[in-house]
């Protein structure tokens, strides 16, 4: 994809994750884009899985300077989860379990937030791994150039 297709295919998945408000584009890096939204205030790096089949999810690392939270991941799977499936992040030989509901998955605490992020940073792919709803099991793939950048901007924009 092209810069242009992927900004838009990332406000795209940007548009689904909340509801419609205004989102400025801060720039787009490789696979990772920086959005903010005014109201409520938040700035966010997101990206979309490597894999046209899973593009229905994404992952995203937010800053809500409102609610004082900074580099907060989120994961939307690209399909539902099974039951009590774990949910598993692997960066490298770093393997992190996150919290996880039908269709969302998130750090379990600021900590495993920021051992992620820092994992990102000096990454280059990371996946997210479950059960699906169907038994099957699922891996959203992503790649990290361009995720230190993304996450950077966007939270520079939210410190202002």
């Amino acid at each position: 994809m092209r810069g242009g297709a992927i900004a838009a295919a990332l406000i795209a998945t940007a548009a689904g994750a909340v509801p419609a408000t205004a989102r400025d584009t801060i720039g787009v890096w490789n696979r990772w884009g920086a959005f903010s939204d005014p109201s409520p205030r938040r700035c966010f790096a997101i990206a979309q899985p490597v894999d046209p089949d899973h593009r229905a999810g994404f992952a995203s690392i937010a800053n809500w300077p409102g609610q004082n939270i900074r580099s907060q991941l989120h994961i939307r799977l690209s399909r539902g989860r099974a039951g009590n499936a774990r949910v598993t992040l692997s960066i490298g030989e770093r393997r992190f379990e996150l919290m996880a509901g039908t269709d969302d998955a998130w750090a379990p605490d600021a900590r495993t937030d920021a051992a992620i992020v820092s994992a990102m940073r000096s990454g280059r792919s990371m996946s997210v791994e479950g059960l699906g709803r169907d038994g099957s099991a699922f891996a959203d793939v992503y790649a990290l150039a361009g995720a230190a950048t993304a996450i950077d901007a966007a939270a520079l924009a939210c410190r202002g």
